[in-house]
């Protein structure tokens, strides 16, 4: 059994010493541990401080790609490295390394293939009053999205089996962490959290430039990502609820001209035509959008099977750097020789 903990990095220098030293080196029921660092373009001496800590892999972006992009690539370097389970933490030593136990037990157990770490959010004392509501908010939405519980949608402390690292997909060039829970419920993931600890603040976020633009960028994500799979029921509900409120001024108009109370108002018979087309339209496109979704899901499954081929391929101690490079620079899947590097 082999776990690697992957931490995406941008200009952590300063706080890598902390992280990488709180990360365990044995786990029961473990056999490898490694450490992976993905640089997301970083300018200071990230990658050299990683190394000289002892660091297993280092996968590495030209310039920096984002958050969402810097996991992905993490996953699909870890999975052809050979990894049963992975972990992600973030590298400003947000989380607690020996929660890491904890949060791999589920997968271990062979209860979960996707655990998300639950922080004690009220309890934190770094995080204003505005910021543990805003979190709670966000995590129903997301709760109702995907029809799961998860209690901390935004955490990014999560530990993954293997076949869910060869299933999970990000479309968005923000965050990994509210698209993948939709994707996981909507795909009846075996997904579950657990309570976990968190340290005291050392940098602030870099995900929130404003807790207002963070709530904007998050509510596309989420919207996006429900409508990519649910479209029926997105599409589906606002053309029923739109048709039905043409029938009822349909019927309200009939009334009046049948009751002889006043004749037909040309205004409101238009906008209830309007109406009726476009709640027929709207349904209509829900039941395109389904259509596409089905031929989603199974370029999906063939993406899975096309990756636990390719994943499988070579034996684990025969995957070095050199070959992970070039398994890079030939496949689409990792970013490719003009975005990526090995250190």
């Amino acid at each position: 059994m082999k776990l690697i903990i992957q931490i995406p990095c941008y200009n952590e220098e300063a706080t890598l010493d902390v992280t990488i030293r709180d990360l365990p080196r044995h786990i029961d029921g473990v056999d490898e541990i490694e450490y992976l660092i993905i640089n997301d373009g970083s300018k200071d001496g990230t990658v050299a401080r990683a190394r000289e800590l002892g660091v297993d892999h280092v996968v590495s972006f030209k310039q920096n790609k984002g958050l969402a992009q810097g996991f992905m690539a993490g996953l699909d370097a870890c999975l052809h490295l050979g990894a049963d389970i992975i972990v992600n933490t973030d590298a400003d030593n947000q989380y607690c390394g020996e929660d890491i136990e904890k949060l791999i037990r589920p997968i271990l157990e062979g209860k979960a293939d996707m655990v998300i770490g639950e922080r004690p959010i009220d309890e934190t004392e770094h995080f204003s009053k505005k910021k543990k509501m805003f979190q709670h908010l966000g995590s129903w939405v997301v709760r109702k999205a995907s029809g799961t519980d998860i209690p901390d949608a935004p955490s990014g402390f999560r530990a993954y089996s293997r076949d869910a690292a060869l299933r999970i997909n990000v479309t968005n060039d923000y965050t990994y962490t509210l698209e993948t829970i939709i994707q996981a419920g909507r795909s009846k993931m075996a997904l579950t959290s657990v309570p976990i600890r968190t340290n005291p603040e050392l940098r602030k976020s870099r995900l929130f430039k404003s807790m207002w633009s963070y709530m904007k960028r998050s509510a596309s994500v989420i919207s996006r990502s429900y409508v990519m799979y649910s479209p029926l029921k997105f599409f589906g509900s606002i053309g029923v609820v739109v048709f039905a409120i043409g029938v009822i001024m349909g019927i309200v108009q009939l009334y009046y001209v049948f009751s002889g109370e006043g004749g037909m108002h040309i205004q409101s018979l238009i906008l209830t035509t309007v109406l009726l087309l476009l709640g027929a339209q709207t349904f209509f496109m829900g039941l395109q959008a389904d259509m596409i979704s089905k031929n989603r899901k199974i370029l999906e499954d063939i993406q899975y099977r096309l990756r636990r081929a390719t994943s499988d391929e070579r034996p684990d101690d025969l995957l070095t750097e050199e070959q992970l490079q070039a398994y890079c620079e030939a496949h689409p899947a990792m970013p490719r020789e003009d975005d990526m590097a090995k250190v």
